[in-house]
């Protein structure tokens, strides 16, 4: 067994658009975060439709540094499409664990290799058949669990912060990680440097992702006028607004100084935001990539005829952590 490499890593798990996996990489984020462990997650989301290839990755370091590196020792791998790609990315003597089913090559020597029965584990828990691929990301949380030494009890309270406190979602997806677990207990031997133990460096810090610190960094902003369309992955800045602007930005007799619309569309939606602005009001919309193309001929509206609005043009990124409580903390009270 090589010297232990303890909370000094990164993490990169590698599935597809749409398969659900984000509650797991989150989880693990999470859980992470609740051992007092400096930790980042960023997506790495090629501008693709579902099925295509999709990167998570997880910094974990002691020292608090916790930008994305280029560099992961360990890997796991979901999508054969990716399967050569990942393999040949992890550094010499990290962990390379993979679903079962990929029936590919793996010649490397110099690195730990560990099969996971990821189908056959989603099979046997007791969810629906339709949501079985969506849980089946579960069990790489609870086999990197028992591999890495993650707190089984912070990843509960994770997926109880992820799912509000609801009993079903919650039994279904921990049973799965400790099945995982339980099955890695029995069946691998750890033959890596790489696990985490338990520090304080997170006590006075919070985690949100960059959508929670935009929304709310508007609701302080002043805003008074929301006007969005549902779109990947803008959609939380807007959802993230409802959730903090009915207990921050209402008068003393319980009425809303604001308003949030959803539109039928991401010309509605600037539309309605440069009446607003037009109005006096202080508003703004948030979308991404194909509907800020879609918003073009109102922002030029808008930039032409002086009315101020702001536009959040949201790219894919990961839950971060790092931000101080201090002033902020009433706001992000229900923040882990």
């Amino acid at each position: 067994m090589p010297e232990k490499v303890v909370n000094d890593f990164s993490i990169t798990i590698a599935t597809v658009n749409g398969s659900g996996s984000q509650t797991a990489n989150v989880t693990l984020l999470r859980a992470l975060f609740k051992m007092g462990i400096p930790v980042s997650g960023k997506n790495l989301f090629p501008s693709n439709i579902q099925g295509l290839p999709t990167w998570y990755t997880i910094r974990v370091n002691k020292d608090g540094f916790t930008a994305r590196r280029d560099e992961t020792e360990v890997m796991v791998t979901l999508n054969p499409t990716s399967f050569a790609r990942d393999l040949a990315s992890v550094q010499p003597g990290g962990a390379f664990f993979y679903s079962d089913d990929i029936k590919l090559p793996i010649g490397r020597k110099d690195i730990s290799v560990y099969a996971m029965p990821v189908k056959a584990l989603a099979r046997a828990a007791d969810v629906s058949p339709s949501l079985r691929d969506y849980i089946a990301n579960m069990v790489y949380v609870g086999i990197l669990a028992h591999m890495l030494g993650i707190d089984m009890e912070t990843i509960k309270q994770a997926l109880s912060f992820h799912f509000k406190g609801k009993e079903s979602p919650i039994n279904s997806n921990l049973g799965v990680v400790q099945a995982a677990a339980d099955w890695a207990k029995q069946n691998l031997t750890k033959s890596d440097a790489y696990t985490v133990k338990p520090m304080d460096k997170t006590s006075d810090l919070i985690m949100a992702d960059g959508n929670t610190a935009a929304a709310i960094g508007s609701v302080y902003g002043g805003v008074q006028f929301a006007a969005w369309y549902p779109i990947t992955p803008a959609s939380t800045l807007a959802e993230s607004l409802n959730a903090y602007l009915p207990q921050l930005r209402k008068t003393k007799d319980g009425k809303a100084t604001y308003a949030v619309l959803q539109a039928e569309d991401e010309l509605a939606a600037i539309g309605m935001t440069v009446g607003a602005g037009w109005s006096g009001l202080r508003a703004m919309t948030s979308t991404s990539g194909p509907g800020i193309s879609l918003m073009a001929e109102y922002a030029g509206l808008a930039y032409f005829a002086e009315v101020p609005i702001v536009i959040w043009d949201v790219q894919r990124i990961g839950p971060s952590t790092g931000l101080p409580t201090g002033s902020r903390q009433g706001a992000l009270g229900n923040q882990p």
